[in-house]
């Protein structure tokens, strides 16, 4: 029996500053590692939203990227893109890359808007309010990794006793998921925005976030896929602006 042809796959992604590098945006990246964790044929197409030709303007009229055509059709929308992918590039050929626990979805949901409304603020007078907000959300994410997962609990540790603390690598846990394709890009951004404008690290206290964060930057779906700092540095140029 011959092998099943590999679908058409590409995706547009929103160029760099130079035109010729992938830019700051999670969302291209979600797709990005998603596609290199199924290990799918694919091609990246950048999109210079600057010199956008007029032939994508008529493939997706009004759409920014990311988006995606697969053997030939269009998709759009991050979430229905990403929900079409895990239900055609399904096994026994591609790996299932849903989390196994639903909470894995949902950790450190809110911290990237915490980030956001911090990043912007020019008032002095709100940025220790908008801070504390910023570290209490990350406070949160961390006591989700380092709090073990049903599967986890069910191992005892050396003296026999159930496992209080998580040592899983990842939000679900050994294996990189979607929900790790969505965080990851957002925890990245993040983390090159507050050294280059804030002068801060995500706190040391954070152990699950270190964790989790030196796990993931072993991974190539995830480093591979990642703009430049640079990149990410120019995003944000006009958006950090100093304190008044």
């Amino acid at each position: 029996m011959s092998r099943e042809r590999a679908p058409v796959i590409e995706l547009f992604v929103k160029a760099g500053t130079d035109g010729e590098r992938i830019g700051n945006c999670p969302f291209s990246q979600r797709l990005f590692m998603l596609l290199c964790l199924k290990k799918a044929e694919f091609k990246i197409v950048l999109v210079d939203p600057r010199r956008k030709p007029a032939s994508l303007a008529k493939l997706a009229p009004g759409t920014q990227p990311p988006f995606l055509t697969y053997n030939g059709g269009v998709k759009t929308d991050t979430i229905k893109i990403e929900e079409f992918l895990e239900d055609v590039l399904c096994p026994p050929r591609y790996p299932k890359l849903a989390a196994n626990n639903p909470e894995s979805n949902t950790a450190g949901s809110d911290v990237f808007a915490k980030f956001s409304a911090f990043i912007k603020n020019t008032s002095s007078a709100n940025n220790d309010t908008l801070e504390k907000a910023l570290l209490k959300a990350l406070g949160r994410l961390d006591d989700f990794l380092v709090t073990p997962l049903p599967d986890e609990e069910a191992v005892e540790g050396e003296d026999g006793t159930p496992r209080t603390s998580s040592t899983r690598s990842f939000l679900d846990g050994e294996r990189l998921t979607l929900a790790d394709c969505n965080l990851l890009p957002k925890l990245h951004t993040m983390q090159v925005v507050l050294r280059k404008f804030k002068g801060m690290e995500i706190p040391a206290q954070f152990t699950g976030i270190a964790r989790y964060l030196k796990h993931a930057c072993a991974q190539p779906e995830f480093t591979d896929t990642c703009p430049a700092d640079g990149e990410i540095e120019a995003a944000y140029t006009s958006v950090a602006r100093p304190l008044a």
